[in-house]
């Protein structure tokens, strides 16, 4: 089966902006299913424009932004 976007529900999200990139943690449930938590990044091109990034490692301010996001998206699950 291949994946249909129209399946996949956002049921929660925050975001936090950081001076090149910024990070958001959802929660999402596809076609109904069990609640799951994505965190994603995005980082800013030479013409400002916002890319798809893997989150991969964090700064501290960074945790420390995620962390209650997190537990925000926990209480949506």
């Amino acid at each position: 089966m291949a994946f249909d976007k129209n399946l996949d529900k956002e049921l929660f999200s925050e975001t936090k902006e950081f001076e090149t990139s910024k990070l958001k943690v959802g929660v999402y449930s596809y076609n109904d299913g069990e609640k799951k938590l994505q965190i994603s990044r995005e980082t800013r091109n030479q013409d400002g424009e916002w890319k798809f990034a893997k989150v991969g490692r964090m700064f501290k301010d960074e945790v420390e932004a995620v962390i209650p996001m997190m537990q925000k998206a926990l209480d949506s699950m």
